[in-house]
This record gives structure tokens, sequence and C-alpha cells, in this order.
């Protein structure tokens, strides 16, 4: 299975960067949300670093829809998912492949995101910046694996950008919460004691049953059936 997910995520990877086009709509997607978000300050206004918090995770989101769209309609486009079924191998890991590709994708473009945040926002690095990263790290984590399962469930279908949004965003709502709060320490002085270990822990938990979701439900979701 992990043999089979490491060629899937290098594949898709090679095909996504290769292209670049859904990729760059990804990016400027969430920088146009950065973008006229900041046009509501006045000049030299710093937004508070709670809602630039938020404004990154929402820009990531969106992105997120994209990046799993894109990473799906590859075999759409091929008529290739039913060769995908029949390999010799764990269907978890196309599941997981695709987790790692998304992932990886994810952090490429939140790595222009967050300069956009510093620079459009006002905002300062926090005092702490450990929680705020481990809330990247494992809200990226929840991210990619549901948007890796919803993704399947989305593919073969009419307006799937909007099924694929519609079903996700509701479910993220706890783990966006985390990162948000997680976030926020990234921007503004430090997390009341406990709390930043409280918010990793409910994304940690979120981590865990999306991943055992995926691993259970993905032979259903993704059977090659329109």
């Amino acid at each position: 299975m992990l043999k089979l997910a490491v060629v899937i995520c290098l594949k898709d990877l090679r095909l996504i960067l290769t292209r670049g086009a859904g990729l760059v709509q990804a990016l400027l997607l969430g920088l146009l949300l950065v973008f006229l978000f900041s046009l509501s300050l006045d000049a030299g206004e710093r937004l508070a670093p709670q809602a630039a918090a938020t404004m990154f995770w929402l820009a990531s989101a969106f992105c997120q829809v994209l990046v799993f769209n894109m990473l799906y309609a590859l075999e759409e486009e091929n008529g290739a998912r039913l060769g995908l079924l029949v390999l010799p191998a764990p269907s978890q890991g196309i599941w997981l492949g695709k987790g790692l590709a998304g992932l990886l994708l994810l952090i490429c473009a939140q790595a222009v995101f967050l300069p956009a945040a510093f620079v459009f926002l006002g905002q300062n690095p926090g005092a702490e910046p450990g929680p705020a990263l481990a809330g990247l790290l494992l809200t990226d984590a929840g991210m990619a694996a549901s948007g890796s399962l919803l993704g399947a469930l989305s593919v073969g279908r009419a307006g799937r950008e909007s099924l694929l949004s519609i079903v996700l965003f509701p479910l993220m709502i706890p783990l966006l919460l985390a990162g948000i709060q997680l976030g926020t320490a990234g921007f503004g002085p430090a997390l009341p004691p406990g709390a930043a270990q409280g918010w990793l822990g409910l994304a940690a938990a979120f981590d865990a049953v999306f991943l055992a979701a995926g691993l259970i439900l993905f032979p259903f979701v993704y059977t090659g059936e329109d």
C-alpha cells in the first residue's frame, strides 16, 4: 500500500506541476481572498491576529477544494480510474497517495499565503510560533485526509467542486477552529496556559477520525462507478 501511495503521489505531483494552470488558479484564489480583505483596512491599520489567522485558513480551505478536485480529475480526463482500481494492491493506497500529494501542494500554497498575510494584513511574528507550527501541521494533515476521501466521493459527478465544498466545509469546522486558534499565536501574543494543548488535542483527534474514515470508507467511495 505504501509503495502504491508513493508512486501515485509522485505521478500526481509531476502532472500537476507540469501543467501548472490549476495550481496557479488555487494560489490566485487564496491570494485574492487575503488581498480583498486587506482593502477593508485603513492605511497603517493592523488586523486582529485571530482575524488574520481566519483569513489564512479560509484561503487554505478554498485552495484545498481546488487541489483535490484537480488530483481526482487526472484519472477522469484519461479514463484511468478503473486501471487504478484493478491494481494488485489495497485501494487505500490511492487515497493515501492522493492525500500526500494534496498535503504537499497545500503546504506549498501556504508558503505563499503566509507572507501575504503578514504583508497585506499588517501582521508581525508571534511570541510563541511553536504551537502555531504544530497546529499548522496537524490541521493540514486533517485537511489532506478528509479532502482525499471526499474528493473521491465527488468523482464523475457534475458540479463536483460545489459538491466537495458543501460536504467538506461543515465537517472541517472543528479542525479549522483549532487551526485558527493555534494560528493566532503565530500572529500575536501567546495563548493562555493550557489552551494550546487543548486545541492541539482537538486537531489530533479529528486527524485520527479522518484517517480512520479514509482507510475504512475509501474502497466503498472510490468504486469506479459514475
